[in-house]
């Protein structure tokens, strides 16, 4: 079976139906085989539930394949037949013949798995043995994960009330297959290091494992563990001869799978496996933790550990693809479950290098909000690993299928699968570094054509600066009754209070002052803060929390506030000086931030929230400073700019293929560094007045009425921002139809 023909059948063979399949006898042993051979990892498998759903979809498959076991029961004496085959020559006739009798013993307990049970039993205890891994750093994490592949084979097990115990056999041991260990730190040194020792001594302990696996009795389980705990002193003692670290050999000999309390340091699939080749799957949801939350602590873990993908500001999940891809078979596939920042923001930026450097991208879901229970937004990657040898299916094409998942697909009734199927788009490998972006055709021509005809921001005459920190809101931004009190006891206060907006304020074309007002106690001032009694006064009232020497504070600084405090009549609490703002090097009585560029506030530009749900750009003639929630554009050409950046097609060229952060349904971020990147067209000279002058009217009536209707002016807009870029009808539909 070839082509289309095969695609179709594994898809019915997958497919939850009770119609039988269509593969040959030949076809069908071959995917048996497949099966069989199949070795699985969840790198992350916290209760086990991605194992326990694989675990699941292959008896489902194996029903299909070979109703009644026969040939998957075969398979399973036939490995323990060729390992009697092997034990026959042993030298040794003491060790030969109790290893022949031991591998006897193995031959009729699985004949009996298979007699004496539900027909599930036996395919899901060797699936379990032979295929399925999983790996978490906490211990009782691997205890559920167990747990519940104990449930899976109980309920599998065929009651006899006239044989012992019921005829319930002793459940498997599982700690050679789900492991407490640090998936993402291998061991120091090469582990690939051999000799005909080392591959022997190998051989026994995993012979010693697989016999642990199925042993029944506790003096039986101890002696095995006896015999793993001394095979791995002897391999590790026999790799320190080779050249191993003696620390990483000794960490090696130490390491316990039997200790169900303790997590290993390391992971490495070959010394916990016996798996040398790599997995064939590596799929899972691993964990979302940013590496500079608590201090830090994680960042510094993993920084000098190796990582390609590594960024300060990253999150841990962006390790596990690296180590998961890492961790595959030439050719084999990973499957994660994750947040999808990496697909656009700045820190995704190594991830995306090392994807385009190792991977083919197979499927690719980004999922929009609320379609995966989570607490951010999520993505599906399917991939293949970037094979180093040459396989036998020849090159891959580096394109996947990729569709965004809306909340259409909610209301529908077709599965996850197929709802990709019908939606998908051509998704080619991007430049190393780029966003991924999920597009359609026309979408790519779109942005092709802004990308030729448009200069990103960054190369524009101008500059974009961030709004101001002050460290502590509460006392520098003030309401309008307390800056008319403070400049009635003081006139010389109204030259360091300035009007200000917060993002909330900062409209499409308008700005809504609620009459709230800026301390501006900028350091580059250098204000005599005695100069200004009144504010000096104010601020005060917060001299606790104004502090910026750190925590606990300094002794001298200590008893300069008490006394200060004590002329206000300000109760002293030592206990507030815990709570003061970021160490700096300012006066208690500055900003916290303050920049070089404060007077530029006061110049003509444009302002816009940084957070938003709209193109919410504003042009100020100079009235207003911003806090941080905003940020600000100064330079030439400002009304022009304003106009297009309010535009239909470039609100919708950000957000589709420049923005950096997608907040929920509608919410997305104009962070700096992306929209420094909008490439954007420079209205030619002769067309610079008129498209002026429609802004203008725009913002005029906004002035005037911020509830004024000027729709037919930003169509104009519109109309002039298409014919500059050149889009087709059919583009400025699409356009139009996503904004």
């Amino acid at each position: 079976m070839k082509g289309g023909d095969l695609d179709a059948a594994l898809r019915h063979l997958l497919a939850y139906t009770d119609e039988p399949h269509r593969f040959t006898a030949e076809e069908t042993e071959q995917l048996i085989a497949a099966i069989d051979a199949l070795k699985m990892l969840d790198p992350a498998c916290g209760s086990g539930a991605f194992p326990m759903g694989i675990l699941h979809k292959l008896v489902f498959l194996l029903r299909k394949l070979d109703p009644g076991n026969a040939q998957w029961r075969q398979r399973q004496l036939a490995r323990v037949r060729n390992t009697i085959a092997a034990a026959e020559h042993i030298d040794d006739s003491t060790f030969r013949e109790s290893t022949l009798a031991e591998l006897e013993r193995e031959l009729a307990g699985i004949n009996e798995a298979f007699e004496r049970n539900e027909l599930d039993y036996g395919r899901k205890l060797y699936l379990i043995e032979n295929c399925i891994y999983g790996v978490d750093i906490q211990p009782i994490a691997t205890q559920i994960a167990k747990l519940r592949f104990f449930i899976s084979l109980i309920v599998e097990q065929r009651l006899d009330d006239t044989q012992p115990n019921r005829g319930v056999r002793p459940l498997p041991n599982l700690e050679t297959k789900f492991v407490a260990a640090n998936t993402l730190l291998g061991v120091a040194g090469q582990l690939s290091l051999r000799s005909p020792d080392i591959s022997e001594k190998e051989r026994q302990l995993a012979a010693v494992r697989r016999r642990h696996f199925t042993a029944r009795t506790p003096r039986t389980k101890a002696r095995y563990r006896e015999q793993d705990a001394r095979l791995r002193r002897e391999i590790s003692a026999l790799l320190a001869d080779l050249g191993l670290p003696s620390g990483t050999a000794q960490e090696l000999a130490a390491w316990d799978p039997y200790n169900q309390n303790v997590s290993a340091a390391f992971f490495d699939a070959e010394w916990m496996f016996g798996i040398s080749e790599g997995f064939d799957i590596v799929i899972g949801n691993p964990p979302y933790i940013q590496l500079q939350k608590n201090g830090g602590v994680l960042g510094r873990l993993y920084q000098n550990a190796g990582f390609e993908t590594f960024a300060r500001t990253g999150d841990i999940y962006c390790l596990f693809y690296e180590r998961g891809v890492e961790l595959l078979a030439n050719d084999g596939h990973l499957c994660y479950i994750t947040s999808n920042k990496w697909m656009r923001a700045g820190y995704g930026k190594s991830l995306r290098r090392f994807f385009v450097e190792n991977i083919h991208p197979l499927k690719l879901l980004d999922l929009g909000p609320d379609i995966f229970d989570a607490t951010v937004d999520t993505n599906i990657l399917l991939c293949r690993r970037a094979p180093t040898v040459p396989v036998a299916r020849g090159p891959v094409p580096r394109e996947a299928i990729a569709c965004t998942v809306t909340e259409k697909y909610k209301h529908s009734a077709t599965s996850l699968a197929a709802y990709a199927e019908e939606n998908g788009v051509r998704f080619p490998m991007p430049e190393p570094g780029a966003q991924w972006s999920i597009l359609s055709d026309t979408e790519r021509q779109i942005q092709a054509k802004i990308e030729a005809v448009g200069t990103p921001l960054k190369d524009w005459d101008i500059s974009i600066y961030r709004g101001i920190v002050t460290g502590y809101n509460t006392a520098f931004l003030i309401d309008n009754q307390t800056n008319e009190e403070l400049v009635s006891a003081d006139p010389k206060s109204a030259e360091i209070i300035k009007p200000i907006l917060r993002g909330k304020d900062i409209g499409r074309y308008q700005a809504n002052w609620r009459s709230e007002w800026l301390i501006a106690a900028f350091p580059a001032l250098d204000i005599d803060i005695n100069t200004y009694p009144a504010i000096k006064e104010w601020l005060a009232n917060f001299l606790p929390k104004l502090n910026q020497t750190g925590s606990p504070i300094l002794r001298a600084d200590q008893q300069r506030l008490k006394a200060r405090l004590a002329e206000l009549n300000i109760a002293y609490n030592e206990k507030d000086f815990g709570k003061s703002r970021k160490k700096t090097s300012h006066q208690w009585f500055e900003l916290q931030d303050i920049s070089a560029y404060h007077t530029e506030f006061e110049k003509p530009k444009i302002v816009y929230p940084e957070t938003t749900h709209a193109a919410n750009f504003f042009y100020d003639e100079g009235k207003h400073f911003i806090e941080k929630t905003c940020f600000t554009i100064t330079g030439n050409d400002l009304k022009s700019l304003v106009g297009l950046l309010s535009s239909t097609l470039l609100t919708f060229a950000y957000k589709r293929f420049y923005c950096g952060t997608v907040l929920g349904k509608r919410g997305y971020q104009y962070n700096k560094h992306a929209l420094e990147m909008l490439p954007v067209v420079q209205i030619p000279e002769a067309e610079q007045a008129a498209f002026t002058a429609l802004v203008a009217q725009i913002l005029a009536a906004k002035t005037a009425d911020p509830d004024a209707d000027t729709s037919d002016v930003e169509k104009a807009i519109d109309e002039r921002v298409y014919t500059l870029y050149e889009l087709t009808p059919a583009e400025i539909a699409v356009v139009e139809a996503g904004s």
